[in-house]
């Protein structure tokens, strides 16, 4: 049921990260590179589509992130040829921290969060758009700082599970040791995705998947192996999430309103 098309597929988001490029007018792309195996496909898919000589990647240690990272970030940069910088935030987090005592959640935001200012930061240095790495099963469960890894001018994979993102990886020939080493944020030592979401992608994509397509719990759970209750986590997962994935809310008062019945993009009537 998730199977995919990665020929296909590919050529679609390439085809959205050229057109996208080229309808706002700018040079290239910025995107945070993590070593992982989202924002290595992202960057080998935005060198192919728009050339690696305009794709900008940026990786931001800081004290927690692992040190296969650093080796495998260098490894992607090098395999496609893009511009490549590394950037130690490490100091900026501690200054924003300062003495507050934050759980590990808070401060994994604020990491988030500078990241993705440096990202805009060079984009505007470069004229360039910020291309986002989250993936679907991250974008409908959540699972991203809002303003954080969340803050992008468009997400290339937030139409391809996470489980389709390692078969879209194989295709495209990403290094074996990052497409098998064990998906995390790397905002705190020993972090991993599914050991914080207490759930498999493999299981947690298909009950995603019924969810996109209306089956009944009931459903989901015997397709999947899981109770039923662990279904309705993973629903109130992405109900309580929905805020991340709007416009923050306003109040109706004029004949259009953003958000709510503005329509996009405008037909001029000389059109």
């Amino acid at each position: 049921m998730l199977d995919i098309d990665a020929e296909e597929a590919t050529g679609i988001i390439e085809s959205f990260i050229r057109e996208y490029v080229e309808k706002s007018g700018a040079k290239g792309v910025v995107i945070g590179l993590s070593g992982g195996i989202d924002s290595s496909l992202v960057v080998t898919l935005a060198a192919r589509a728009i050339g690696n000589e305009n794709v900008h990647a940026i990786f931001m240690p800081e004290t927690s992130t692992p040190l296969e990272d650093f080796e495998h970030s260098r490894l992607i940069a090098r395999k496609t040829g893009i511009n490549y910088n590394t950037i130690d935030i490490s100091s900026i987090v501690h200054s924003i921290v300062g003495d507050d005592k934050l759980d590990q959640v808070s401060l994994g935001n604020i990491k988030a969060r500078v990241r993705m200012i440096y990202l805009y930061k060079y984009a505007n240095l470069k004229n360039a758009i910020v291309c986002g790495t989250s993936n679907k099963t991250e974008l409908l469960i959540g699972y991203f700082t809002k303003y954080g890894d969340g803050g992008a001018d468009m997400m290339p994979l937030g139409d391809v599970y996470k489980t389709q993102v390692y078969k879209l990886a194989a295709y495209l020939d990403i290094p074996g040791e990052i497409i098998e080493k064990p998906p995390t944020a790397g905002l705190w030592k020993g972090q991993t995705d599914e050991k914080e979401l207490g759930i498999k992608y493999e299981k947690l994509d298909i009950i995603l998947y019924g969810i996109e397509r209306d089956w009944k719990m009931e459903k989901i759970a015997m397709e999947t192996g899981v109770e039923v209750a662990e279904v309705k986590r993973i629903y109130d997962m992405v109900r309580r999430s929905e805020h991340k994935k709007r416009f923050p809310p306003i109040p109706k008062i004029g004949f259009h309103t953003i958000g709510i019945d503005w329509r996009f993009p405008l037909q001029l009537d000389d059109e």
